[in-house]
């Protein structure tokens, strides 16, 4: 029997059986056409469904036990239903010539329809399996901070661009590599129209070849008001969440053609910088006198130690070289400024939340007009965020709070508080101790030379 033979055998069938549930026959002769494209619609859709019940199934079954992660990612994109809905169209188009003469217009009609459903199921099908692609490349861990999502975009732009073309050859009868070919003349409209996708591809090439940006990466762009954390990178959008919780998203191009600081480097180190200074007044600055060196020596055990070795170096003519660098750098004994240094050296090298294996330093900048700048350069070993602020306030807090121990004063400007204290007493007239606002270290306790008040505001 033949595939004609066949058909009519079927068909007569289906007659019989609409004829017997009551439908008249002269209306079922004028649509044998139609029964016949309905029930191989039919005959298609059933057979996809019977293939994706069985192969969920096994799916199910076999992802279970190897991969948890690539099932979620299955489910999550609906994959195996993307890929069975590419069955009925072939079965349709190997079932027309069974209903339809070749010539007719139901069939060439139909044929059209058929592979343009064809060419959108399998377009949707290869973009959820591009999406899995992604997805399972993006949880290996070495591949987890790169942007490959702009790659599997740019994947799904290329192939949609190809059925598109495809779409149109078939509605038109034409080859599609004249299509193809004829595109030449459209080039500039088509950068044109896909400008930011072009751009976006080569930043994206950029970004994952040199590697100077990954999601999780704290960065900062003042021009754009961007301080925060890298969210995601896809083809034509980064979306960075700054730390006021405010989303920002640029185009990935905009990072490669301008600058911006990468804190990664901070992060994958083993601290992280504390840079901050006081002023000193420069008239406070003196050299160190045998009495001021043994009343240091009270002040911290330490610096005690500190001030004797350097005594003992001074008394035998030691000179510091490379052999014996003792005393070299980080505080001297000559000057108080020199010793306070000593003291926040040490103090730094022994904090416990201070990096040791970094560069840590106390050191004087250039002169300004407010004074002479003393600076601490250090790294803290925590590098959250909260406990580096706590971790370098604690550090300054303690920096400023031991100036008056060395006779040393930070420079700060006079308000109208300070003009009236002063008068206060500099008339002479009023209790040093009853006045409020006095610098603690002002205040001359009882056990003291008594001295009027204008030595003691001294």
């Amino acid at each position: 029997m033949n595939k004609s033979e066949f058909a009519t055998a079927l068909l007569s069938g289906i007659k019989k059986f609409l004829s017997w549930i009551g439908i008249p026959d002269n209306m079922l002769d004028e649509l044998d056409e139609i029964i016949f494209l309905i029930l191989i619609i039919v005959i298609a859709f059933l057979f996809a469904a019977a293939v994706h019940a069985i192969f969920s199934r096994l799916n199910k079954k076999i992802l279970k036990r190897k991969n948890a992660g690539l099932l979620d990612s299955f489910t999550k994109y609906n994959v195996l239903r993307k890929l069975t809905a590419v069955i009925p169209p072939l079965v349709i188009s190997a079932l027309l010539p069974f209903a339809f003469d070749k010539n007719s217009e139901w069939f060439i009609v139909s044929d059209k329809i058929t592979w343009i459903y064809f060419c959108i199921a399998l377009l949707i099908s290869v973009n959820a399996v591009l999406n899995l692609l992604g997805d399972t490349l993006q949880n290996t861990k070495q591949l987890q901070s790169r942007p490959l999502k702009g790659f599997v975009q740019i994947l799904q732009v290329i192939f949609s661009c190809i059925v598109v073309i495809i779409i149109i050859s078939i509605l038109i009868d034409k080859s599609p590599f004249k299509l193809i070919t004829g595109l030449g003349a459209f080039a500039a409209v088509l950068m044109l129209v896909f400008k930011d996708t072009i751009l976006g591809f080569v930043a994206g090439v950029m970004i994952s070849e040199e590697d100077i940006l990954r999601i999780g990466d704290w960065i900062e762009m003042p021009q754009n008001n961007i301080n925060g954390t890298v969210t995601d990178i896809s083809l034509d959008v980064v979306k960075i969440q700054n730390f006021d919780n405010t989303i920002v998203t640029i185009p990935p191009y905009s990072l490669v053609s301008g600058s911006f600081i990468n804190w990664r480097g901070m992060s994958d180190s083993g601290g992280r910088r504390i840079m901050r200074e006081y002023t000193l007044k420069l008239d406070y600055i003196k050299p160190c006198t045998p009495e001021f060196l043994e009343k240091m020596k009270t002040f911290d055990k330490d610096l005690a130690q500190f001030i004797t070795e350097k005594q003992a170096q001074a008394a035998t003519g030691q000179v510091a070289n490379t052999e014996n660098p003792a005393g070299l750098v980080n505080g001297t004994i000559d000057t108080n400024l020199g010793l306070l240094r000593a003291y926040m050296t040490m103090y730094l090298a022994r904090h416990p939340f201070v990096s040791k294996d970094l560069l840590l330093m106390v050191r004087t900048l250039a002169p300004t007009g407010n004074g002479l700048p003393v600076q601490i350069y250090c790294f803290s070993s925590n590098k959250d965020w909260p406990s580096y602020e706590s971790i370098q306030s604690e550090i300054m807090e303690h920096f400023v709070s031991v100036l008056p121990a060395f006779d040393l004063y930070p420079f700060q400007n006079s308000d109208a508080r300070d003009t009236i204290i002063s008068s206060f007493i500099e008339s002479g007239k009023f209790d040093v101790s009853s006045i409020d606002g006095i610098p603690w270290h002002t205040i001359i306790p009882a056990t003291e030379e008594k001295k009027t008040p204008t030595d003691s505001a001294s």
